[in-house]
């Protein structure tokens, strides 16, 4: 009965998906015979250790098998001192990165800050065979943040005003210590000293924890973290920059063809801001997982075709 179902869906999708055939609601419309063509070439799409990059990815996973492409996911590498030599090797075609945070791994004095300035000059220093696709308005920051309480008690609004709150301990991934924004960059841009601890969950529970728990005062999280929302932890403004601008943008082998590329340029367009903090709460409250999340969302956008959407089966 199920099979007799599912047969019967993927007919009728595969009817409406060929009608459909060009429509501008679906990246790649049903998967034509060019579509076929162009996934006789496995594409291999990548993440982050960082569950918000993982469903990013699968997004552009899920898109481009809607095209027609064939795509090899390896997911959670790592942090980018592992996954970037990899990517340079062309052994990772797709990878969702960002902008501030990738401009500073490539040249530590980069002085562009805003949106467009960081993204002119990613592009002008990305290794021979990569490209940055386009970026897009969703942007998941590096910022500060100590627990309401602790700002209230300190009179707390922005970086600057620790200097005088007293000892502090910073909490974030081991390569923040190292990091251009990290204890270097808060001394030299705004005065203020700390000790690190490195809490090895990208701004996860452990370090919710250690922070609330007044182990650490200091915490590194991602501004699309939906535990930003309930008002128990203040973000500090950033008014020096210390933080660039730094939005999703995806990396490009020279396997990605320019259909492919279309097919990820227009995932990149539909991503807000707003989309990617639901989708980091449906993962940490909802407990959904990247293929469900991505699959939801690519949905409500129309940016897959019925196939797809029939065809994948449960999680």
């Amino acid at each position: 009965m199920k099979r007799t179902m599912i047969t019967m869906a993927a007919l009728a999708a595969s009817t409406l998906a060929l009608a459909a055939c060009g429509s501008a609601e679906s990246i790649g419309g049903n998967a034509s015979a060019e579509g076929s063509k162009s996934g006789s070439t496995t594409l291999v799409v990548g993440s982050q250790d960082y569950y918000s990059n993982e469903i990013i990815a699968e997004v552009y996973a899920q898109a481009l098998e809607d095209a027609g492409y064939a795509v090899d996911r390896q997911m959670r590498i790592g942090q980018r001192e592992v996954y970037m030599p990899e990517i340079e090797a062309g052994t990772i075609d797709v990878f969702p990165e960002y902008t501030g945070n990738l401009l500073q791994y490539l040249d530590q004095n980069a002085t562009a800050r805003s949106t467009d300035e960081v993204y002119d000059a990613l592009t002008t220093l990305l290794p021979q065979g990569l490209r940055a696709l386009d970026q897009a308005p969703a942007t998941d920051q590096d910022s500060y943040v100590v627990t309401a309480d602790f700002a209230a008690e300190h009179s707390l609004s922005s970086i600057g005003d620790l200097a005088g709150a007293g000892p502090l301990t910073l909490g974030g991934n081991s390569e923040l210590e190292t990091r251009p924004y990290g204890p270097a960059g808060l001394a030299q841009t705004y005065g203020v000293s700390v000790n690190f601890t490195p809490i090895e969950d990208s701004g996860g529970p452990l370090t919710i924890k250690a922070l609330t728990d007044g182990d650490i005062q200091l915490a590194n999280i991602y501004s699309s973290d939906p535990v930003l929302a309930d008002g128990s932890l203040t973000v500090l403004k950033d008014p020096q920059g210390l933080f660039l601008a730094s939005h999703v943008v995806p990396l490009a082998s020279s396997r990605v063809d320019d259909k492919a590329a279309d097919v990820i340029n227009r995932v990149s367009a539909a991503l807000e801001p707003s989309d990617l903090v639901e989708m980091n709460r449906a993962s940490t409250q909802d407990q959904k997982s990247a293929s469900q999340i991505a699959r939801e969302w690519l949905t409500s956008k129309g940016l897959l075709s019925l196939v797809l959407s029939y065809g994948r089966g449960r999680d």
